[in-house]
């Protein structure tokens, strides 16, 4: 029997650094009433839901507990994060293997029990898991949301920020692409508050543009091998993305975010999952929404897709 689906009813499964992390940051955002954890170690979920429950009386009421795939047939969001860590000199390319046997095992179990939210993938490599949780779910592929690059591009507002010394959140840019070694950062749309970049670093006394843009985004894209490198793993900022995503289909938010999602037409990509910017409300994307590129990155998105498309093929779903 079909129960109605909660909106206000969350789950994460895996509870490693990033589930549990990305669980804490749930907990405090006030998005969600109820909140499952799952994890092929039940006695890891249940003691996260009970860490992560003291904290309740600081931050408001919800419900929190360690559960199983029933439990979360009729939530509005389910988040996967479970999956085999990024290794030292791994690339997220390199987990593809791991991490589908793992989506074999998970994806049915979800689909099974007839969920009708909207299934939120965190694992890496996130853009071909993201491509084989729709093909494995059957679900329409607007509920089947990739974190993408909204982290990427996190990183690359904050890098841009203390780069010109302005707040954040006045920097308007995205990295597109794969979330990996071939994302692309798309400096030629990039504006402060509606000035172009070159103009706002000139204002700012940086009239080196292309050597410093160049080393911004080599930094963006390394900076998860070095903070691996530094402390194992990267959690915090990937938990602070995955609860932007919540807030902008929770609150139907119709927010524009560089999330990952199969593509079909923009820029002649048909039939894969990348990052680029899209519409993200309550039923997940609603669409993808062009941004201009020059000649250097639209060659480079190419390069991107092919190197996904070259997995892709790989893969036996």
């Amino acid at each position: 029997m079909e129960r109605q689906m909660k909106p206000g009813k969350v789950a994460v499964i895996g509870c490693g650094f990033v589930g549990s992390a990305t669980a804490f940051a749930l907990m405090q955002s006030k998005l969600f009433t109820e909140m499952v954890l799952l994890d092929i170690d039940f006695d890891k979920a249940d003691g996260e839901a009970m860490d992560i429950a003291h904290g309740i009386p600081f931050a408001g009421q919800m419900k929190i507990y360690a559960g199983n795939y029933e439990d979360i047939a009729d939530a509005g969001i389910i988040i996967i994060t479970a999956g085999a860590n990024q290794k030292p000199d791994e690339t997220r390319l390199d987990l593809v293997n791991k991490n589908i046997a793992v989506y074999k095992n998970i994806i049915p179990k979800i689909a099974v029990h007839g969920f009708e939210g909207i299934l939120l993938i965190v694992s890496n490599p996130v853009d071909i898991l993201t491509y084989a949780a729709v093909k494995l779910s059957g679900f329409p592929e607007n509920r089947v949301i990739g974190a993408g690059t909204v982290l990427d591009t996190a990183r690359l507002k904050y890098a841009l920020s203390e780069h010109l010394g302005v707040d954040s959140r006045n920097l308007h840019s995205f990295i597109i692409g794969e979330h990996g070694d071939s994302e692309i950062a798309a400096w030629s749309s990039t504006n402060v508050s509606g000035i172009p970049l070159d103009d706002f670093c000139e204002m700012r006394g940086h009239f080196n543009h292309t050597q410093a843009m160049r080393e911004i985004a080599e930094d963006v894209k390394n900076s998860a091998y070095e903070i691996i490198e530094k402390k194992d793993a990267t959690y915090y900022g990937i938990a602070m993305s995955v609860k932007r995503i919540c807030e902008s289909i929770v609150r139907d938010e119709k927010s524009i975010l560089p999330v990952s999602a199969i593509m079909h037409g923009y820029y002649g990509i048909d039939g894969i999952a990348l990052s680029m910017p899209a519409i993200v409300g309550a039923d997940g994307v609603e669409t993808h929404v062009p941004i201009s590129l020059n000649e250097e990155e639209e060659k480079a998105l190419s390069h991107s897709v092919e190197t996904i498309k070259g997995i892709v093929s790989q893969l036996s779903l």
